[in-house]
């Protein structure tokens, strides 16, 4: 029946995950009826709708239980994803601002590295390297490869697959800082550290690390992997003022990356952690303990095998000293010192090729540092001196000082000092031009110039003697008297002929050398009564060169101007023949070889000089105290000249022995009339001249023998002559014999 019919819908909305009773909604269509009476449609009274069924609440609550987790993983997706978006947004503003802040890219170049000098000697064996790197570059093939793979292994494992930057290895680096908590590794690539040492300064903040890391695409964009590893190598600092794997490698080992081994390659990678705290000169364990630990990292990698790590962690450790030690150190910083003046402001990497002979420089070494360990400290000497020079000026051999790591002062080429006796030469040789002969006699008896009165060592006197023994015996009286014979400026003129350039007293006391003078001057000065009479002008630089081989400077001193006669020289060395053979310089004598020199002893013995020669080498040795204390009662025919002869036994071992200018055919002091020596026997520029280019000799400059006046005086000659065109290219076609080249057999 349609009356008793029933349509009704009900729709219940629950809010919240469990639902609310009192707050359920009912919905009643438009065509839905209540209507009463018959089929249960209520319970409690007619035109009330009936109550609605409850919902069930275990399937809410399951359905609600599922929700949550699901919701819960999708809304933490979800806050990602925004967080990710902005986050994004954030660091391309802060790159945009910050390379906003940066030079156009089209700018950017590599920086130019420091010039390097590579200082050589005549060998072509390295001397040192000097700059501000300390070293000069290498290329990954020159290096030993133990080297890089090192510096990879410990730095930067994927540096030959990532692209400047290594998410995984930052990612690594922040988990083990937070673990530790602090700051135990870094996450910057080797491109990274590379772009910060050379564009960024080393400040830690947020506008460097941003910049560093745009530099670091644009290196891995620009060069190759091999490039920027040779790069960073031979830019990053290693410690003890050592940049670059060669400065460091010379600066720990003393030798050159080329040649470093496994344990030494450990080590220096190991340095890249902390240079200073790790460097070996510092604290040698905590460099082995560290180089140990690469060696590790270089076995994981798959770079060396057990049997080369054990190897490697046998070895003793290196241990370095806080500075260059080794006197040739010595002539490398008068190479430097005179660089400027001659090429100007050092732009570019050069090659400088010296006259240093380091083997010789090695014999003087430890020749005055023997002396000094034996007989110093009981002598109150504290230091020593030695200059070596040839025949033509080059210097062989210098030694500033007893260790250079303890003081780099030169004391042979910037301490001036008196010479004492070791200046009477000059003196005599002055006689000589003015007529005197060596065996021109003289009365040694006391001498009163003005308020002058000098005496002899001994405070003795001989009566009647010759100028030969006089000299022979550095009778002080006798040289006063020659002194005012000649006249002091004289004297003057012919020192400064000689290589005397230090400000000389025109008085009469200059006979004893109380004029102060440096140890290379006077000793170069000597070297005319060993050559023949020829200026033989003191000089360590051979040539200058560009990394690439362009010659900026060359100087040969293959035309040097006469300064004594022969038939002088010839007089000069009989007389100081005699100072070693019977004189004052007894302890010079070296077994089988003609030599000849002066000793010298300043007053109350503060210093004391022996300065002699051979027909090969010049030497002048100096021992004394830098505050000029007095030693006791050293004289220049002690320690000096006991450290000349044995230097000079060692320096002359295996050659075979020659007479010194002009003494070849008999005493030259038998016949005071004696003219120059024949041509063939002992003149050794004569000799060398032949073997020189005579239409390259500048004109009046011909080494022919120079007219005196009445006096007997040789002229000065108009000055030095001028080195090779600076700045020329080396000339090719037939190579030009050299004086220098001829005495070291080049």
């Amino acid at each position: 029946m349609a009356g008793n019919r029933k349509s009704q819908r009900i729709e219940p909305s629950f809010r919240g995950s469990g639902g609310r009773d009192d707050d359920d909604d009912f919905h009643v269509g438009a065509g839905d009826r209540v209507a009463g009476g018959g089929g249960g449609g209520r319970k409690g009274g007619r035109g009330k709708p009936a109550k609605p069924e409850r919902p069930r609440r275990t399937s809410s609550r399951r359905r609600s239980s599922s929700g949550g987790f699901f919701g819960l993983f999708r809304r933490l997706f979800y806050w990602c994803v925004v967080l990710g978006i902005w986050g994004a947004i954030g660091v391309g503003g802060l790159v945009l601002y910050y390379g906003a802040r940066m030079p156009s890219a089209t700018s950017w170049s590599i920086p130019d590295r420091p010039p390097n000098v590579k200082i050589l000697a005549v060998s072509g064996d390295i001397i040192a390297n000097r700059g501000l790197t300390g070293g000069e570059a290498l290329s990954l093939e020159n290096m030993s490869p133990y080297i890089p793979q090192a510096v990879i292994a410990i730095e930067d494992r994927r540096f030959y697959s990532h692209f400047g930057v290594d998410p995984l290895g930052l990612a690594r680096a922040m988990l083990t800082n937070v673990t530790t908590g602090r700051m135990v590794q870094g996450g910057s690539t080797l491109t990274q550290q590379l772009a910060k040492n050379m564009f960024l300064s080393p400040e830690r903040t947020l506008e460097r690390k941003v910049q560093e890391v745009l530099l670091a695409f644009w290196l891995e964009h620009k060069y190759s992997k091999d490039q920027i590893l040779a790069m960073y190598l031979n830019r990053v600092f290693f410690g003890s003022n050592s940049y670059g794997v060669e400065a460091a490698a010379r600066r720990y080992f003393n030798k050159s990356a080329r040649d470093v081994n496994l344990g030494e390659a450990a080590l220096l990678a190991g340095l890249l952690k902390a240079p200073s705290r790790l460097s070996p000169a510092r604290d040698p364990e905590a460099a082995e303990a560290r180089a140990q630990v690469v060696l590790g990292a270089m076995r994981e990698e798959g770079y060396v095998t057990d049997n080369e790590i054990k190897s490697a962690m046998s070895q003793t450790p290196a241990r370095a000293k806080s500075y260059w030690s080794g006197a040739q150190y010595y002539a490398a910083d008068m190479v430097m010192a005179q660089l400027p003046g001659m090429i100007g402001d050092i732009k570019e990497d050069l090659v400088i090729d010296t006259t240093i002979d380091l083997d010789l420089e090695k014999k003087a070494d430890e020749t005055l540092s023997a002396m000094l360990d034996k007989d110093g400290a009981k002598s109150n000497a504290s230091q020593a001196a030695l200059v070596s020079i040839d025949g033509t000026g080059a210097i062989r051999a210098l030694v500033g000082g007893r260790d250079y790591a303890e003081s780099q002062f030169d004391r042979a080429s910037k301490a001036k000092r008196q010479p004492g006796s070791a200046f009477k030469p000059f003196v005599y040789a002055a006689a000589l031009e003015a007529g005197r002969s060596p065996l021109s006699v003289r009365n040694d008896a006391p001498v009163r110039i003005g308020n002058w009165t000098p005496e002899n060592y001994d405070q003795k006197y001989r009566g009647e003697v010759t100028l030969a023994s006089a000299l022979a015996n550095s009778l002080n009286t006798i040289a006063a008297q020659l002194v005012m014979e000649v006249g002091p400026g004289e004297v003057i003129k012919l020192a400064r002929r000689l290589g005397i350039e230090s400000d000389l007293q025109s008085n009469a006391s200059i006979a004893l050398g109380t004029s102060e003078v440096t140890l290379v001057e006077l000793t170069s000065a000597y070297a005319p009564f060993m050559n023949g009479g020829y200026k033989a002008t003191p000089h360590i630089i051979r040539r200058i060169s560009t990394a690439d081989g362009r010659v900026l400077y060359e100087n040969t001193y293959d035309n040097p101007p006469r300064v004594l006669e022969p038939n002088i020289v010839s007089m000069m060395n009989g007389m100081m023949m005699r100072v070693i053979t019977e004189g004052t310089g007894k302890n010079a004598r070296i077994p089988g070889w003609p030599a000849a020199g002066k000793s010298g002893t300043t007053q109350s013995f503060r210093d004391a000089l022996f300065v002699g020669y051979t027909s090969n080498l010049t030497t002048g040795v100096w021992f004394g105290n830098d505050d000029g204390k007095s030693m006791k009662k050293v004289t220049g025919g002690g320690l000096p000249a006991k450290a000349w002869g044995e230097f000079m036994t060692a320096a002359h071992a295996g050659l075979s022995p020659s007479p010194l200018f002009g003494t070849a055919n008999g005493d030259p002091l038998q016949d005071p009339a004696r003219a120059a020596p024949q041509e063939g026997g002992d003149q050794l520029f004569d000799i060398i001249s032949r073997t020189l280019d005579t239409d390259e000799r500048p004109a009046g400059n011909s080494g022919e023998a120079v007219a005196t006046d009445q006096t007997g005086a040789v002229p000065l000659d108009d000055g030095l002559i001028p080195p090779a065109d600076v700045g020329g290219e080396r000339q090719t076609g037939t190579r030009r014999t050299t004086l220098f080249d001829f005495l070291v057999g080049g």
